[in-house]
C-alpha cells in the first residue's frame, strides 16, 4: 500500500496512484509513504536533512528497524517534487505517469538498500529491468549519466 500525500495545491492523477501502487506491489509487500511536494519545499528538506542546498526531484528517507524483527515493516518515505516531474516529463517527451514512476522506482531501490553511489552498477541495472516492464526507458540514475558526459 501506498500512502499519499499531497502537500501541493495540483491534483495527482489518480490513474498515476494506481499505476504505482501496481509497480510497489511488483517490486515488493512493503508499505510505503509517497509525499508531493513544490520545488521550494524539496530544495528546504534536501538542506535541512541531507546538506544539499539546492533543488532536486526526488528524496527518500529509510525508516530504521535496528534489532526489530517486523514480517514487512513500512520502508519510508518517497518525496516527489512535482515541479521537477513536470519539467522533466516535458523535456524527455514522456507522461508525467512515467516520469513519476521513474522517480518512484528510483527511490523505493533505495529505500530496499540500493545505493547506486556505492554499488557496482546493481541499483542501475535494477532500475533498468523494473521500468522496462512497464515500457518506460529513460530510468534516472542513466539520465544523470547522460548529463554529466
Amino acid at each position: 500500500m501506498i500512502h499519499f500525500i499531497n502537500q501541493t495545491n495540483m491534483e495527482i492523477q489518480k490513474e498515476i496512484l494506481d499505476f504505482l501502487n501496481i509497480i510497489k506491489n511488483d517490486i515488493c509487500n512493503n508499505e510505503v509513504e509517497l509525499v508531493v511536494v513544490n520545488s521550494d519545499e524539496i530544495r528546504r528538506l534536501n538542506r535541512e536533512f541531507l546538506g544539499k542546498d539546492y533543488e532536486t526531484d526526488v528524496l527518500s528517507f529509510g525508516l530504521d528497524y535496528s534489532g526489530i524483527k517486523l514480517p514487512n515493516p513500512p520502508l519510508g518515505s518517497i518525496i516527489i517534487s512535482i515541479d521537477s516531474a513536470i519539467n522533466v516529463s516535458k523535456q524527455y517527451k514522456h507522461s508525467l505517469r512515467d516520469e513519476f514512476a521513474i522517480l518512484f522506482v528510483h527511490s523505493l531501490l533505495h529505500l530496499l538498500g540500493y545505493d547506486h553511489e556505492i554499488d557496482d552498477g546493481e541499483h542501475r541495472q535494477k532500475e533498468i529491468d523494473i521500468l522496462k516492464q512497464y515500457n518506460i526507458f529513460s530510468p534516472l540514475i542513466q539520465r544523470s549519466l547522460e548529463s554529466c558526459k
